[in-house]
């Protein structure tokens, strides 16, 4: 019976273990992502045409070896897998960890990990929501709240942001990333085993505060600047 514990507990380990690095392969592919489209974003302080152009560029990138816009499906493909990946690991580790606290052997509680996971959680989930109607604003149906054209990416994008409560809502966003990114950049250098002493913990800290404070502020810039008027047709 004993041995039987320990194996059923053994596989237990293993099997968090895999869904811990699953949850930082993930995350890592968006943050290479995020870098990249946050670059692509500030082609709007170039202006019109300089915005455009990177836009279409993205759509005839890999020509004539793969057929328009066939890197950006690529692209898209990669980032749909590695969302299931991320939020079903997210989900099983979630669960792990409720009915862990639910058994009587658990005495002591966390305070501060509780709340570090379960803004994890509602943090993930917002951000998951957010990108689910960025993809409706700018991709899938182009809704241009201000009742303009939606087939000029760089005019949708300015009458979008021209919306107060959009760029409201587009950064409570960021702040929502900022945050997912400070404390998932921790978790994946603690999962992958990079933070074995004091220096590396400070190290992997301190990336995760520069991760979430450069993307959050970079994505944050053009809506700021839009709704400012810097930023103009």
């Amino acid at each position: 019976m004993a041995t039987t514990t320990l194996v059923t507990g053994a596989r237990a380990s293993r099997s968090t273990i895999t869904l811990k690095l699953l949850m930082a392969a993930s995350g890592i592919i968006f943050i290479l992502y995020v870098l990249l489209h946050m670059y692509g974003n500030l082609k709007a302080f170039a202006g019109h045409d300089a915005y455009n152009e990177y836009a279409h560029h993205l759509r005839t990138l890999g020509e004539p070896m793969l057929p328009y816009a066939g890197f950006l499906w690529i692209m898209r493909a990669v980032l749909i897998v590695a969302v299931v990946v991320h939020v079903y690991a997210a989900a099983k580790l979630w669960r792990r960890a409720n009915h862990a606290r639910s058994q009587k052997y658990v005495v002591k509680k966390n305070l501060a990990s509780s709340f570090s996971s379960r803004w994890m959680r509602w943090g993930g989930l917002t951000i998951l929501l957010f990108v689910i109607w960025h993809l409706i604003n700018f991709t899938i149906g182009k809704v241009n709240v201000a009742g303009g054209e939606t087939n000029d990416p760089y005019n949708l994008l300015v009458d979008t942001f021209d919306t107060w409560w959009m760029t409201v809502i587009y950064l409570l966003a960021m702040f929502a990333l900022g945050m997912h990114l400070h404390h998932g950049t921790w978790s994946a250098a603690q999962t992958l085993g990079l933070t074995n002493n004091a220096r590396a913990r400070r190290n992997a800290k301190a990336l995760g505060w520069i991760l979430a404070v450069v993307i959050a502020a970079g994505f944050s810039l053009v809506p700021i600047f839009v709704l400012a008027g810097v930023i103009s047709k």
